[in-house]
């Protein structure tokens, strides 16, 4: 009889301890505590150009804005951008046609898909690619990015080459490329079909 009730203590006692530190996480949760730095600016981040808009000569266009608003503003991510005219050679969009009504859900769902190709989840500025050596890291679907840089600075992602780098918009690196960085499947699925 003894043992039955040091039992229901013992469950008892776990149950309250268990609320007790349930209760304890809820309370620094609702303090929000200070954050811990990531260490990007320890270990030397180079802002090579100032956050917010971009300047005329590096702008990115109508459909790269819209890639780039995709993504939070304060998460550190890194986008290989097609110019506006990669996005009109290589995936037939203008901003004429593709913002019109009976558009515009098609020219979204293109544009996020190139977004999940072509952006990668750290900072990766011009500096911090080797010259002459090729890395390699994972897009936001998962897709391989190789990215390599030439002696003259420009760097090549997938055989596209760069043609402004390392602008800035809060947290987030902008690359513009002079092409789409797309699989095989998803450049089948744009390419227009040619009757011959």
């Amino acid at each position: 009889m003894r043992r039955g009730r040091f039992a229901k203590n013992s469950i008892a006692f776990v149950c309250t301890v268990v609320s007790l530190c349930c209760f304890l996480v809820l309370i620094l949760s609702t303090l929000r505590l200070p954050e811990v730095s990531s260490g990007n600016d320890a270990v030397g981040s180079h802002r090579t150009t100032k956050a917010g808009k971009f300047s005329e000569n590096r702008r990115l266009g109508t459909f790269g804005e819209m890639m780039v608003e995709m993504l939070p503003q304060d998460l550190a991510f890194t986008v290989f951008v097609p110019s506006e005219k990669a996005f009109g050679r290589d995936l037939q969009l203008n901003a004429t046609e593709s913002f019109a009504a009976e558009n515009i859900n098609n020219t979204y769902a293109i544009v996020s898909r190139v977004l999940g190709f072509s952006a990668v989840p750290r900072v990766l500025t011009s500096d911090t690619v080797p010259v002459g050596k090729e890395i390699s890291y994972d897009s936001l679907s998962g897709y391989a990015l190789y990215i390599s840089k030439a002696v003259d600075g420009r760097i090549t992602v997938n055989g596209v080459e760069s043609e402004s780098l390392d602008t800035r918009k809060g947290e987030i690196v902008v690359h513009i490329m002079d092409g789409v960085i797309m699989d095989a499947d998803f450049k089948q699925s744009v390419q227009p079909d040619y009757e011959g």
